[in-house]
């Protein structure tokens, strides 16, 4: 049996909200965006630094991903059993780094979770935020949001997808400590952040004008797929209309690693049990669906 490290610290307590939706309108509207008081929206933000994959096996996908990327494990008592996080690099002593976070799906399916932006001053704004949150969402439109009380709650939006807000820096769990569930660095590449996050959502025009309060106006509107991304310090949002037939979710994310060799990369990866998908249109980039079936892209810098 694999011991850990005990603590008595416990876990951050996550309220979850749902965000109704409502008529909603057009794109080129009033940029509400831009006129919360006191500067408090779009939010000050450095980046986003971490999500979480909620998964049937936590033990199993953590040993996954430690196969796939070059770093340390921690692991957090949780629920009778363990949260897991694949360190998205070193850790430093204000623990800021970016981070995978893998949980018990009891029941609920496989799928990622949520996608958290860090905040700078959060810990002592987050009442007036969320409060300027909700006045804005509500001016636009755009439904009732119901958010976590606090630094750490989990909301969503329209689409029901999941977005948490944390302080910067102190942005990994205080609760994980090392487990030694794995050996440590002995991954295929080595990682250095989260690099995107591509979420499919039920309106394209509409999914723009909430986020743009969030994180301000985009930055780019791709084409063939249509997609926007917004610029969130180093790291990218982007927005997809969702497949016909299918539901709103967080459609992958991609991690930002060291410059790797492809073949060798690739043929570990089919030896972890990963399904590689072809990207001929990056070629720096290699694809995979890990073992539950969640997408996810390994970006060399």
């Amino acid at each position: 049996m694999v011991e850990h490290p005990r603590t008595s610290v416990s876990r951050r307590t996550f309220l979850a909200g749902l965000g109704a939706t409502a008529s909603l309108p057009l794109l080129g509207s009033a940029a509400v965006w831009a006129q919360a008081p006191g500067g408090l929206l779009p939010i000050n933000t450095p980046k986003i630094d971490h999500l979480d994959v909620i998964v049937p096996d936590v033990a199993a996908s953590a040993r996954f991903y430690m196969g796939v990327f070059n770093t340390k494990l921690h692991a957090q008592p949780f629920q009778g059993g363990f949260r897991y996080f694949v360190l998205f690099g070193d850790l430093p002593a204000n623990r800021q780094v970016g981070y995978l976070a893998i949980g018990d799906s009891r029941g609920r399916g496989t799928y990622i979770g949520h996608f958290c932006t860090s905040v700078f001053d959060y810990r002592q704004n987050s009442a007036a935020i969320t409060s300027a949150l909700v006045e804005a969402v509500d001016k636009a439109g755009l439904g009732k949001l119901t958010m976590g009380s606090g630094p750490g709650g989990i909301f969503s939006d329209p689409d029901g997808i999941e977005i948490q807000f944390l302080p910067a820096p102190d942005t990994v769990v205080t609760a994980a400590v090392p487990s030694d569930l794995v050996e440590p660095n002995k991954g295929l590449v080595t990682p250095k952040g989260v690099d995107h996050v591509l979420l499919h959502v039920s309106d394209l025009e509409k999914g723009v004008q909430f986020y743009r309060i969030l994180y301000g106006k985009e930055a780019i509107r791709q084409k063939n797929p249509d997609r926007i991304w917004f610029q969130i310090g180093d790291t990218r949002l982007g927005l997809e209309q969702v497949p016909s037939g299918q539901k709103p979710r967080i459609a992958h994310f991609g991690v930002k690693v060291a410059p790797f060799d492809r073949n060798a990369v690739v043929a570990g990866l089919r030896k972890l049990s990963a399904e590689v998908v072809a990207s001929p249109d990056e070629p720096d980039v290699v694809r995979f669906r890990d073992r539950d079936g969640i997408s996810v892209e390994l970006k060399s810098i």
